[in-house]
């Protein structure tokens, strides 16, 4: 582990991020956790669901 990751994780501890920011943490991670979970059950509508681009003019 690098130890710059350790000096951000004392400074973390002693300025932890304020409640809205976990909150908006939090919400987002429920959106995109609620977004897989229909996406693997297949309740989702077809305009949001991604289409593989071709790659044959790429190269």
């Amino acid at each position: 582990m690098n130890p710059i990751w350790f000096l951000r994780m004392k400074r973390w501890a002693q300025h932890p991020p304020s409640r809205q920011r976990v909150y908006l943490v939090v919400g987002i991670l429920v959106v995109c956790l609620a977004i897989y979970g229909l996406e693997t059950a297949g309740l989702l509508p077809d305009w949001m669901k991604a289409e593989r681009a071709s790659t044959r003019g790429l190269r």
